[in-house]
Parts: C-alpha cells; sequence; structure tokens
C-alpha cells in the first residue's frame, strides 16, 4: 500500500502515570492500527496491543507508532515521564512538530510538567491538551481543566465537554452535562461504563460524540444541553475570534450575528498550528472515550514537516549552510534520534528524515558532536560513511518493512553500527551536521565492576554500546581511584542501565562505593631523614638524605629546592633524590592519593663512594619524604560551585539541606521562569554523590542544578580519619 502524502509527527508528554501510552494503544484501535484491548482477532495468539504493552513493560525510553486517519499518516512519540530519561523526551521534541500534553484528570499537572511547555513555547512548537483517566472515581475535568489554564497560561481553553450518562437511564443514550468532582459521585468505579463515562459534546459543534456502544457515534446535541455548554461555548468562540484575522469577526460577534461554523474551525485550526491557542480534550485510554476528536485535532489543526521550524544546520567543519526545507528531492539530512540494540536484528536507529528520501542501502555520511562533548566517544564512530540497512515502521514488537522514508516522516534503520543517538545522516558527496539539541548533564555516578571474569571481558564494550544508545550516559574511567563510573540522571536510569546491560548485552555488573578523588598535603612543616643501605655482598645499595618540607598555597603544586652545602650529596644524585620524592608524591602519604602544594628541600646527606647510585638515592629520596610525613598529613578534598533550581516553596527546604553538607551558600536569585529561585553553593564533592536524589525528594522531583569543579579544601581530621586507603 501506498504511503499517505502528508504526515503529522506528534510527541506525547506528561508526568509519569498519565496515561500516554494507555491513550496512544487508543488512538492506535480507533484508528484500526490494531485490535481494541480486549479483542483478540480469530487465529492469533498475541495481539500488536499485547505487544506493545509488553514492550513498554520491558524498556523506558522514547517509543514511536504510527496510524493513519483521514489519509493522513500520524507518528506518536511516547516521551517517558519519568525525570531520568528527560534525554528520550529532549529526542521526542525534536522529531515532533506538535506537542499533544497529556495530563491526568485525578493527578493534574506537575512541575516538570509546566517546565516543558514553557520549553515548548520557547521554540513556538504548537500544543495541545488531553485531559485522560476520566474514567476514574475522583476524576474532575473542569477542575483539571482551570490548573491547566494557570499553569500554561493564556490560550488554554476547552473543545469539548464530557457526557454522563443519566444515572436513572444508563445505557439508553441518555446523557447529562456535570463536572466530574460532582459529590453525588461513586466512591468507587468497576467498570467505567457503569462510572458514567459516556460522551463528548463539541462546544464549536454542538454535536454529541457517544462511546456507549461498540461503536462511536455521532449526533446533534439535545436542545437542553445547549443551554448548559453555552458559557463554555461563547469563551471558546472569543477565543478564536481574539486569533483570527479575519478584523471583522470579533465586530460581527459583538452585533449578535452567527458566526459561520466553518469559519470558526479554520480560524481555530489556524490559531492551534501557530501555537497561539491551545484546545483542551478529554479522553480515557481504557474506553477509547475522545480517540475520535483527538485524531481530528492532529490531522487538521497541528502542522505539516514543512510548516514547522527546521533545525540550523552546518558543515561538518562548523561552517554555515543553506537551511533545511522538508523537501523529499532535495539533499539527504536526517537525524537519529533514538539507538537501540535488537538481540536478533542487531542495532536499530529510530531516525527522524528532515529534508530528501532515505531509502534502503544508501551509503550515508555519520556526523555527530560526539568527540567535543563526550570524551569517551572514539572520534572515528562520528565522521564516517556507513550504509544504511532495511528501512521499517515500528508497532509494538513488529518491524515493517518500508521502501523509502521522505522529508518528513520518521522510520527505523536496521545496522547503522557506527551512528549514535544525535547523530547527522547526509549525503557523503555534501555532509551537513545538525545543532545538537540540549541535554541535561548526568549528575548521578556509579561506580560499577563486572560481577565475574566472564563478565569482565565483556564489560567494555557493553559500556561502549550503552553510551552510543543513551546520550545522558557518560563513562569515566577514574585512575585515581581504580574505579570505572557511570555518570547518570538518578536511580530510575541506574536500573534501566544494569537491566540493559544484562538482558541486551549479557553482562552482569554489580554497582559498589563510589570513592571521591582526594588530594593529600602537610599541613604543618617537617623535617624527615631517609636511610637506604644493603650490603648482600657483591655490589651494595647507600644512601643518606634530609630533607624538609612545607606547605604551600592552594593551586601552587610541588616545588623542589637545592640546599646542599659542601657537595655532602653529589650534583648528579640530587636529580635521583627529586626523582624519588616525586614518586612518593604521587603514591601518596597517608591514604594514596596524591600529595600537593608542598615545597621539598633536600638539606644534607652522605654517600659511599662505591655504593652510591641513581636507585638507592631515589629511594632514600622517598623515604626522607615518609618520614618527615609522619602526624602532618590532611586531605584536600574537591569542592564544586552548585546552582540548584528549585521552585519557590522549596528554598528555605534546600537551603538547609546545602547547610546540612557543609555547603557555603554563596546567594539566591530569580530564575527565569516566575516562581522559581536559583540557590547557589560552593560544596564538598563527597556530599554531592547523591544529591541528583536528595533534591528530587525535597522538591517533590521539580528541582535540578549543575555543578562545576572550583579547587580543593582542607577536609575536617574527623572526617578525612574515616577515609579509606585506596
Amino acid at each position: 500500500m501506498d504511503e499517505p502524502l502528508e504526515v503529522r509527527n506528534v510527541v506525547l508528554i506528561g508526568h509519569s502515570g498519565a496515561g500516554k501510552t494507555t491513550l496512544v494503544e487508543a488512538l492506535l484501535a480507533h484508528a484500526g492500527a490494531i485490535p481494541r484491548p480486549g479483542r483478540v482477532e480469530e487465529g492469533t495468539t498475541v495481539t500488536d496491543h499485547e505487544e506493545i504493552e509488553h514492550r513498554q513493560q520491558r524498556s523506558v525510553g522514547l517509543a514511536l507508532a504510527s496510524l493513519v486517519h483521514d489519509g493522513v499518516k500520524v507518528n506518536l512519540l511516547d516521551a517517558p515521564g519519568y525525570a531520568d530519561f528527560v534525554g528520550d523526551l529532549r529526542a521526542g521534541l525534536r522529531a515532533a512538530d506538535a506537542a499533544l500534553f497529556v495530563v491526568s484528570a485525578v493527578a493534574g499537572v506537575d512541575a516538570g510538567t509546566r517546565l516543558l511547555w514553557e520549553e515548548c513555547a520557547a521554540v513556538q512548537m504548537p500544543r495541545a491538551v488531553v485531559v485522560t483517566r476520566l474514567d476514574q472515581a475522583r476524576a474532575d475535568f473542569e477542575g483539571t481543566v482551570a490548573v491547566c489554564q494557570q499553569a500554561f497560561g493564556e490560550g488554554v481553553v476547552a473543545l469539548y465537554l464530557p457526557l454522563h450518562h443519566d444515572p436513572t437511564d444508563a445505557g439508553n443514550g441518555v446523557f447529562e452535562i456535570r463536572p466530574f468532582g460532582a459529590t453525588d459521585q461513586p466512591a468507587a468505579v468497576a467498570d467505567p461504563e457503569e462510572a458514567g463515562v459516556g460522551g463528548l459534546i463539541g462546544l464549536l459543534s454542538e454535536q454529541v460524540y457517544d462511546y456507549s456502544g461498540e461503536e462511536r457515534e455521532q449526533r446533534p446535541a439535545e436542545p437542553e444541553h445547549l443551554p448548559l455548554i453555552a458559557d463554555a461555548r461563547a469563551a471558546l468562540i472569543e477565543q478564536v475570534i481574539a486569533e483570527s484575522e479575519d478584523e471583522t469577526l470579533l465586530e460581527r460577534y459583538l452585533a449578535g450575528e452567527q458566526i459561520e461554523l466553518k469559519v470558526l474551525i479554520d480560524d481555530l485550526e489556524t490559531a492551534v498550528a501557530r501555537a497561539t491557542l491551545f484546545p483542551v480534550l478529554g479522553a480515557s485510554g481504557l474506553t477509547g472515550l475522545g480517540a475520535g476528536e483527538i485524531l481530528e485535532v492532529l490531522v487538521s489543526a497541528f502542522p505539516r514537516p514543512a510548516e514547522h521550524q527546521l533545525p540550523a544546520v552546518t558543515t561538518p567543519t562548523g561552517d554555515p549552510a543553506p537551511p533545511l526545507t522538508a523537501d523529499p528531492a532535495g539533499p539527504l539530512v536526517a537525524e537519529v534520534v533514538k539507538t537501540a540494540t535488537d538481540p536478533y536484528v542487531g542495532r536499530i536507529s529510530l531516525v527522524r528524515v528532515f529534508s530528501g528520501t532515505l531509502r534502503p542501502d544508501t551509503l550515508l555520511h555519520v556526523c555527530g558532536h560526539g568527540p567535543a562533548d563526550r570524551p569517551d566517544a572514539p572520534e572515528h564512530t562520528h565522521d564516517v560513511d556507513e550504509r544504511a540497512g532495511h528501512l521499517a515502521a515500528p508497532l509494538g514488537a513488529t518491524l515493517r518493512p518500508r521502501e523509502s522514508c521522505p522529508a518528513g516522516d520518521i522510520c527505523a534503520v536496521a545496522r547503522l553500527a557506527r551512528a549514535e543517538t544525535g547523530d547527522t545522516l547526509s549525503d557523503p558527496a555534501t555532509p551537513l551536521l545538525i545543532e545538537p539539541w540540549v541535554l541535561p548533564p548526568p549528575l548521578l555516578p556509579v561506580a560499577d565492576e563486572a560481577a565475574s571474569r566472564a563478565d569482565e571481558d565483556k564489560l567494555g564494550q557493553a559500556l561502549a554500546r550503552v553510551t552510543a544508545e543513551d546520550p545522558t550516559v557518560r563513562l569515566e574511567r577514574v585512575s585515581e581511584t581504580h574505579q570505572t563510573v557511570l555518570w547518570t540522571l538518578g536511580e530510575a536510569h541506574v536500573e534501566v542501565l544494569l537491566h540493559r546491560l544484562a538482558a541486551r548485552h549479557h553482562v552482569t555488573v554489580r554497582t559498589v562505593p563510589m570513592r571521591v578523588p582526594m588530594r593529600e598535603t602537610f599541613i604543618a612543616p617537617g623535617r624527615g631523614h631517609g636511610r637506604h643501605v644493603k650490603q648482600s655482598g657483591g655490589h651494595g645499595q647507600y644512601a643518606v638524605c634530609d630533607v624538609e618540607v612545607t606547605a604551600l598555597g592552594a593551586g601552587e603544586g610541588f616545588r623542589f629546592v637545592d640546599k646542599i652545602v659542601g657537595g655532602a650529596v653529589p650534583h648528579a644524585f640530587i636529580a635521583s633524590v627529586e626523582k624519588g620524592v616525586r614518586a612518593q608524591l604521587d603514591k601518596g602519604l597517608l591514604a594514596g592519593y596524591p600529595v600537593v602544594d608542598v615545597e621539598v628541600a633536600l638539606v644534607d646527606g652522605k654517600t659511599h663512594p662505591v655504593d652510591s647510585s641513581d636507585q638507592a638515592f631515589q629511594i632514600a629520596g622517598a623515604l626522607a619524604l615518609q618520614d618527615a610525613a609522619t602526624d602532618r598529613m590532611g586531605l584536600l578534598e574537591p569542592y564544586s560551585s552548585v546552582v540548584a533550581l528549585v521552585p519557590d516553596d522549596y528554598v528555605g527546604a534546600v537551603l538547609g539541606d546545602l547547610a546540612g553538607r557543609r555547603g557555603r551558600v554563596q546567594g539566591t536569585a530569580p530564575g527565569e521562569l516566575s516562581g522559581w529561585t536559583e540557590v547557589a553553593a560552593d560544596v564538598p564533592d563527597t556530599e554531592l554523590l547523591r544529591y541528583a536524589i536528595d533534591l528530587r525528594s525535597l522538591s517533590h522531583g521539580t528541582g535540578s542544578f549543575r555543578r562545576e569543579h572550583v579547587g580543593y579544601e582542607p577536609m575536617p581530621l574527623a572526617l578525612a580519619a574515616k577515609v579509606p586507603a585506596r
């Protein structure tokens, strides 16, 4: 079957539990892409619906499902709701041309969803709101709409109102309009249909959309309904007219003239596409309520790919390039928005095509930002030519083959072994590079090690694959502590990464306590004596030296001073003493960490005309330094400048928590968004190991922070005594 000529790319956004995945299934079922939930086609054992559900249970991340409605292909990008997987959410925003905000009628709007709304507003992305879970006992549609209007600002307006079965005549197609939070509503719901959730009424069309039967039915509203929706309808019409380009509409409306329905609908769709009006719809993923109306908005009001602003491009060397146009006949430019590994198919890349047409077996230039932003990424993986494998349209666990993927569409590409998430695919003759999307830095470190020798042999390659799949993961091998550290976004992120390592790459990894790289220094001047004398027959070893050690200022490093008088140590061996001292400084004198900010002066020594040697004086120099260090050493711990961004309500809790972490608060400042505050403090790195988790808990999941290393400072002796030697 030929692909539809028109495409809509929509990302679903909302906090975990809002019902995004269930809503996607309801939309697919309404369009006939999968059977309705609970129905299994004859002769099948596992439906596509079940496959989608199973896939969601197996993995957390961006998922793509496509349907066709009224001849238009709709790509639905289901973004994860957990804050730990914001990288997949940002990828969904890049791949989409419009956003569908999913809000629970029970839980309302969280602060994270508000931030994402502002993020979409900054790039003028068209948006609509779907209030889900209308089948729940405590659902409150009108209250949720009011919360959305308060949280998201002007332009948010209801497009439909929910209809309930008449409790005295349920099942006979008789509806009433009442708030979902009414006090006479049943306290528990066993069957959504018995709860009275039966349909919607269109405020513009004044049509009833009945979902109480097997199929959706449409009919004119009952006369008694019209007065009940009059106020809501007037508010919607006034909002549409305010956004209309026809300046005469307002005068005609105020004069009492009835504005034609087609004019209102056309102006509504234009305002939605321009991101100046944001319709609110109601839905229930379990019953399919509202699926038809949502699809109408997606197809009719959301913009085509050519109407949405495309990302900027440059040449791989950073030179300017002509702006992209969504022309299937133009130069090929696409972007990898997600990378996954299938145990049977291999690496699968989810690709959004911005220009040109992608076809199987096409030679592509793969270029990315990895070498600059990800030190662990080998450069050769980001500037190579590679041939694309098969193209497919994913739906659940099924990959349906495709012959091509034109500009504006999204597909899965097999066997792109070198391409990573965020990489640009283009024509090798004219390679281009798309500007990267913004990703939060991973700030939760987790030290890990292989569970067995067999796992250790496979761990390096497995970790490289995991970091290629997820750009929000940073891999660091800390030489000072001999640990492999994964920098992640949160506990759920860690859990998923460890599961992927075990399930996909067959590597069992266990986490171990994280050790912060320290520094050592002298806290008091010292004098040391080093004597290395060994005689075991034949040529012996003889070297004696005395050193004086004093502390330097922070950041001054190491200084060696020759204070030998009268040739007590021959000039040839002075360099040997310095070499031995430097080697011992690198090994550490207290807990095995490098010693910094000290001056070592060689003041005296003895030699033997036969047995003295370079090696002997190196050993003697190290012994003298060890002697000088007795009871005179302290630890320096790394400090970071931390800026936490939290809602105003949590500033007090954050300040108290930072004080408990030995942090020095530098001040507070208003955030870019109203109602948010930035708190700046200098905090020891040892107190920041779990700060990504603790800050999220303190701020009820809303807070975030950034950090920057600022130097080393003395650790209190009581704490330093508890630091184990490495």
